[in-house]
């Protein structure tokens, strides 16, 4: 078949235009910033589309010339400036699935969510409801809306996240972590949607789950069992907490917790796994099986990595702000400057050295925490650091025998602050 991919960049997309090639289908992937060049040897073509511009039939009337079969891919869990629900999720696919409708598109398979149904409340859910809705009403040989639970695989936002959670030593779990879950594994869920665009007399609304509803406490605990770590240890967090918490998420660029994600948590993530096991042929693996046991290694570093390298940047900003606010006046002014005064400092000089290096302390400490972008400030703090070593040597050398080891350090924190330069992302 010619199979037309919306999405095809993304999580989910990207392995099922794998498996449809692998399956022998031809793919026209849909995409808003499609590749160069097709890959070499594969039948697949690519053109420039986006649902937030692309909202009318005619826009999608053309490029469904020749084509089998349509699978919507697309979709984000959170709006930003650039991509709202009402367009990426509505718009721009019932103006693809109406052309389908006009052009004779024998079968059309929809990724939607579970939970988008008469009882969604979130503007995910909701906008994904609206979509399948108007799907299911046209006159189509065939529909399919899939509704997958969470999707856990390499790569993926909840993966890192559940992992993450997984690998602490003390797991945070909000209201008891007792809400139900039934996350799928990503290579199933693909499996199954190849499955269903392949067989045409599967109609409807499809969920996709793993093989049993689990407690999010249960599904964390399962998780760290798959990465080869020791019993979990966990501490409930009062839901009025997680609540203000994902107020202020709400308001974070990025971040994964908002009302929405929330509130879709406490309803719960469920349905009956039967329509899964058929399509696969067997049961959808469990979440103990989740991470492969070849990239147990990886991934374990890569979790608790997650949370340290976070640690470690604070525990750095900290320094730098503590040792800023303690020379401004914590700590006797004259003692100060007879600490300057045995570097060599002439007494004109000595207030702004002082002020001036607590000051660019400050500075340093909050641009640790508050910079997107770091490598040039590890640089700046690796050089201040071995400047204020250098110094010390030669003028106060007494200080390495200090028996609190107040310059030896200096050797941790530049071995941190080196670690920190190395794992940030160019």
């Amino acid at each position: 078949m010619i199979i037309l991919l919306t999405g095809a960049s993304g999580f989910i997309g990207s392995r099922i235009c794998k498996a449809l090639l692998e399956a022998g289908h031809h793919v026209v992937c849909a995409m808003r910033h499609p590749p160069e060049s097709p890959a070499p040897g594969q039948p697949v073509r690519y053109f420039t589309a986006d649902f937030e511009r692309d909202v009318e039939v005619a826009d999608w009337l053309p490029r469904l010339a020749g084509v089998d079969a349509v699978v919507n891919a697309a979709g984000i869990l959170r709006e930003t400036p650039g991509q709202r629900f009402e367009t990426l999720h509505v718009r721009g696919p019932c103006a693809l699935f109406a052309a389908c409708a006009a052009a004779g598109v024998s079968r059309v398979v929809q990724i939607s969510a579970l939970g988008a149904d008469e009882a969604a409340t979130t503007g995910y859910h909701l906008s994904k409801k609206a979509a399948d809705d108007y799907l299911l009403g046209l006159p189509l040989h065939s529909v399919a809306v899939v509704q997958p639970s969470l999707v856990y695989g390499p790569g993926g936002t909840s993966a890192r996240l559940f992992t993450t959670l997984a690998s602490l030593p003390l797991i945070p779990l909000p209201a008891g972590g007792r809400q139900q879950v039934q996350p799928i594994h990503v290579d199933d869920a693909v499996r199954a949607i190849v499955a269903l665009v392949e067989n045409p007399e599967l109609r409807g609304k499809i969920p996709l789950v793993g093989p049993k509803p689990l407690a999010l406490r249960d599904f964390l605990a399962a998780v760290r069992q798959g990465l080869g770590l020791g019993r979990a240890r966990f501490v409930s967090i009062p839901a009025s907490w997680v609540g203000l918490a994902a107020r202020v998420g709400g308001r974070l660029p990025g971040a994964l917790l908002d009302r929405d994600t929330w509130s879709m948590l406490q309803r719960g993530n469920t349905a009956d796994a039967h329509l899964t096991q058929a399509l696969l042929g067997r049961e959808a693996r469990g979440a103990e099986k989740f991470v492969d046991p070849a990239e147990v290694p990886t991934t374990r570093t890569a979790a608790k990595l997650a949370w340290l390298l976070p640690m470690l940047r604070v525990s750095v900003a900290l320094v730098w702000i503590v040792t800023g606010i303690v020379s401004l006046g914590l700590y006797p002014v004259q003692d100060s400057y007879a600490l300057l005064a045995g570097a060599g400092v002439p007494p004109s000089l000595q207030p702004l050295m002082l002020y001036g290096a607590a000051a660019f302390d400050l500075v340093l400490g909050v641009a640790t925490l508050a910079l997107p972008r770091r490598r040039w400030l590890w640089r700046a703090q690796i050089g201040l650091i071995l400047f204020y070593t250098v110094v010390i040597t030669f003028k106060l050398p007494e200080f390495w025998l200090h028996p609190y080891g107040p310059i030896l350090k200096n050797l941790p924190m530049l071995a941190v602050i080196w670690l920190l330069l190395e794992m940030e992302d160019r």
